[in-house]
């Protein structure tokens, strides 16, 4: 068997998230499972970095898998991106160390979050941004607040899955606010981010943006482990998996 990293880009309009699920194939870890499956003639499993939810997109996500059979690099490319749907590519293909694997070996992993602000559409990005119109941000207030999720903290507040039941806590390396006349842009880094996590962050940074949510409430909300605390998780059209690193 030989272990195989690729890197792959994705629009995840249409798609119900990276996961296969039991109850659709219309998932992107199931098209590529399938494509590979077809290449091999038998049953291929792959493991992405981290799962993206429904509507969410990636550029740089990483998935590794293992497969019998003597195919080079640039075969399992062409063949991949030949049988894939059009909003799904492979970019890249590498053999690596059979001890490799994309969401265990994972250290870090980088997320953006896009949001339009300028009452003039976007019309060529809208399937890739939040467009927030309902009251003037103050990106102070956001910076502000964001610097204390920086570091390692119980981050179950802001966890979308009620019922979670492993560690909730993480990691935040960095995260920056950029503006400009045309929206926010949010740049998350952490070592792993719980199930819509980077969405409740994003609603709730815009909530304290808004006035809704005082800055220094940060600190509180991470103490009361209460979801209901944070703010609200943003559209997952906004959200791109940028890159992870190994």
């Amino acid at each position: 068997m030989a272990t195989y990293k690729i890197t792959v880009a994705y629009d995840g309009t249409r798609y119900n998230g990276w996961q296969i699920q039991r109850n659709t194939n219309n998932t992107i870890q199931g098209k590529i499972s399938t494509v590979l499956s077809k290449m091999t003639g038998s049953m291929v499993e792959v493991h992405g970095s981290g799962r993206t939810d429904a509507g969410v997109h990636a550029k740089g996500q990483v998935a590794s898998f293992e497969i019998d059979g003597n195919y080079t690099n640039t075969e399992i490319l062409a063949y991949l991106n030949r049988y894939l749907p059009d909003d799904i590519a492979v970019l890249t293909v590498e053999k690596v160390d059979s001890r490799f694997h994309a969401r265990l070996s994972c250290r870090q992993k980088n997320y953006r979050y896009r949001i339009h602000t300028s009452i003039i559409p976007d019309v060529f990005n809208r399937k890739y941004v939040y467009t927030y119109l309902d009251k003037p941000l103050n990106v102070g207030l956001m910076r502000r607040a964001a610097e204390l999720l920086i570091g390692t903290h119980d981050f179950k507040a802001f966890c979308g899955n009620p019922h979670f039941k492993k560690s909730s806590v993480r990691t935040i390396i960095s995260i920056n606010i950029n503006n400009d006349d045309n929206g926010i842009t949010i740049d998350y880094t952490g070592d792993g981010f719980l199930q819509n996590m980077v969405r409740i962050l994003t609603g709730t940074l815009i909530e304290i943006g808004n006035g809704n949510i005082p800055a220094d409430a940060i600190t509180d909300i991470l103490a009361s482990k209460d979801r209901q605390r944070a703010g609200f998780t943003a559209p997952p059209q906004g959200l791109t998996l940028m890159g992870a690193e190994y």
